[in-house]
């Protein structure tokens, strides 16, 4: 019986992801499409085509229900970003073993064609640790704001004990550098690990 209640509700959190996905796409200023976890993931068009950015939502929901599916909290531990079929992943774990369960669980999703495996072990050892990080990532968007204007949409940042994690895609990679340069002088900010795609302007 437990079983059967548990397929129920991960079903209907499966279907409310499809359509969280697909009606963002419908609704948001210029056609802009949120595919991210915990801080979305928002891809402007223009940047990819619209079948590419189907596809990599796909892969958003479909690795977020095998979290869901999985024990030790994979799918509240671990953001996802997902560009092009290349799969980031960033959050905190308790140990290797679940950090190496969630890169095996992604590589069983379907059009997955790399995983950057950016989970660290450990825990935030106080609120206090959070809310840097949340401020860090705060002020991480407001500068990409800031230096890139509208496009700032198409960065992800993801912000784990005061190391920013960046995924995205650009054909300004003078503007990424800028960006970064002004992301250093933050507060709290110990390391960027870039994961921005250049792309060619056509």
């Amino acid at each position: 019986m437990v079983t059967k209640f548990k397929k129920i509700i991960n079903s209907l959190i499966y279907s409310i992801l499809i359509s969280f996905v697909f009606i963002n796409y419908a609704c948001s200023p210029a056609n802009i499409l949120a595919t991210g976890g915990g801080s979305a993931m928002v891809v402007a068009e223009g940047e990819r085509s619209l079948g590419t950015v189907i596809d990599d939502a796909t892969i958003k929901v479909n690795i977020a229900a095998k979290f869901l599916n999985a024990e030790n909290n994979l799918f509240v531990n671990i953001n996802t970003s997902v560009l092009e079929g290349r799969i980031l992943l960033t959050g905190l774990v308790d140990n290797q073993e679940i950090r190496i369960d969630a890169v095996r669980l992604v590589w069983e999703v379907e059009g997955v064609q790399e995983v950057i495996n950016e989970i660290e072990i450990g825990n935030r050892t106080s609120l206090k640790d959070y809310a840097g990080d949340l401020w860090i990532n705060t002020q991480a968007r407001a500068i990409a704001a800031k230096t890139v204007g509208i496009k700032a949409i198409t960065f992800n940042f993801e912000t784990i004990n005061g190391k920013i994690y960046i995924a995205g895609i650009t054909n300004r990679p003078d503007l990424l550098d800028e960006m970064i340069s002004a992301l250093k002088i933050i507060k709290g900010v110990n390391e960027i690990i870039n994961y921005v795609i250049i792309k060619e302007e056509e």
